[in-house]
């Protein structure tokens, strides 16, 4: 069968519906039929590109084209047929025509036939899926900061999914359980907005912790889209007293800091010392309890307690005046302790000395003694040498006799 070179859509329109019902009427079968085309499922999110792909086992130089979801002819082998450049020819060969459509939309959704005109003419279907893309979603319900031990109602919307998407809560990477999603169709559209409860009861520990949904979709990465919420809660100031030297001593200046740690920061601080009245001395400036001379009449327990409009915080610091005459008393007993160890000490090397000494003299002596020995009744010099030869004779005699 012969076609014009370049058919009209109108034209091409009408002969498809022609040739396709005849097709749909036929009740032949094609088992293993080398000119049946081949199609394949697509799916694709919107905004991106999608590849029809037919084929044929084998070529007999007939022309195969691709048709939409209202049968409009989109391309007669390399011939476009419909005017829309989101269509684009991939590939034409004797057996594959492949197109790509671009900027995909929810109504490209549907299927796509592919046709080879043979007698009889052998048709194949390929179903676009459409996703449609969730929005960023938004997370409302927080408006305020709650006070600590109370309840906040958090709720996250997404809009635009098709197949309805799934909501999911973390605080921090720790996932939490929500309520169960409430999808809702939207009228003249195949898409779905999704919403999700979280209820939440808030301690200190939650103060700047965030809140995070995620939507979960086929269209999208793991946690691609997500929103995030820091929580803001109110609670009463823990109170601890900094001093303002490790060694408060008698006639030094002195201060305690009061800090409060609590939201918001405390506005108010009061001072007081535990059973009495401050000294007259001491002077209240806010967080600090300034002492311009130190006295040992300041010795005990002060006390101060923070608000902040959430409520209070009380510490305490017990505070002992150091006297600087006991304690150069004590230093100087330290110097004489550590002098009378040296001293011994010294006196013990000394003595090893003295003895080590005795000892070396003693032995040089008695070296001596048994070199001179045979002399001490000799008339003269050289009897004395003749007795000294003679008795280191009989000494060694006397050693050779030990031996």
């Amino acid at each position: 069968m012969a076609f014009p070179s370049a058919p009209s859509a109108l034209w091409s329109v009408s002969l498809l519906t022609v040739l396709c019902a005849a097709a749909v009427h036929s009740n032949i079968v094609y088992e293993e039929d080398p000119l049946q085309p081949v199609t394949s499922d697509e799916t694709v999110s919107v905004g991106g590109t999608v590849t029809l792909t037919c084929h044929v086992p084998e070529s007999d130089n007939s022309s195969l084209q691709w048709s939409n979801t209202a049968q409009q002819t989109l391309y007669f082998g390399e011939k476009r047929a419909l005017r829309d450049n989101r269509i684009q020819l991939h590939r034409s060969t004797s057996t594959e025509l492949s197109i790509t459509i671009g900027d995909v939309q929810l109504s490209d959704e549907g299927e796509y036939t592919c046709s080879i005109f043979t007698m009889p003419v052998r048709t194949a279907r390929a179903t676009v899926t459409v996703l449609g893309v969730p929005g960023k979603p938004q997370i409302s319900g927080f408006e305020n900061a709650v006070p600590e031990g109370g309840k906040v109602t958090l709720t996250c919307t997404s809009t635009g999914s098709k197949p309805p998407a799934r909501l999911r809560w973390y605080r921090g990477t720790l996932e939490l359980e929500g309520r169960p999603d409430v999808v809702e169709s939207v009228p003249d559209d195949p898409t779905y907005n999704v919403s999700s409860e979280l209820d939440l009861e808030v301690s200190r520990s939650d103060d700047n912790a965030l809140i995070t949904c995620a939507v979960d979709h086929p269209s999208l990465a793991s946690g691609g889209k997500r929103s995030e919420q820091a929580l803001r809660v109110l609670y009463p100031p823990n109170v601890q007293i900094s001093p303002g030297s490790d060694l408060p001593r008698e006639g030094d200046k002195f201060h305690l800091e009061c800090k409060g740690n609590g939201n918001p920061e405390p506005s108010s601080y009061v001072w007081e010392k535990k059973d009495g009245e401050l000294p007259p001395l001491a002077k209240v400036d806010g967080a600090l309890l300034r002492f311009e001379m130190l006295n040992k009449t300041d010795d005990g327990v002060y006390l101060c307690n923070a608000n902040n409009g959430i409520g209070d915080g009380l510490g305490e610091y017990t505070l002992h005046v150091q006297d600087p005459t006991a304690m150069s008393t004590t230093s100087s007993v330290d110097h004489a302790v550590i002098g009378g160890v040296v001293a011994v000490i010294v006196f013990i090397l000394l003595c090893l000395l003295i003895v080590l000494g005795r000892y070396l003299i003693r032995h040089k002596g008695t070296y001596l003694t048994h070199e001179a020995k045979g002399s001490d009744d000799a008339p003269d010099a050289d009897t004395a040498i003749i007795n000294a030869e003679g008795g280191h004779s009989g000494a060694e005699d006397k050693k050779e006799y030990f031996i």
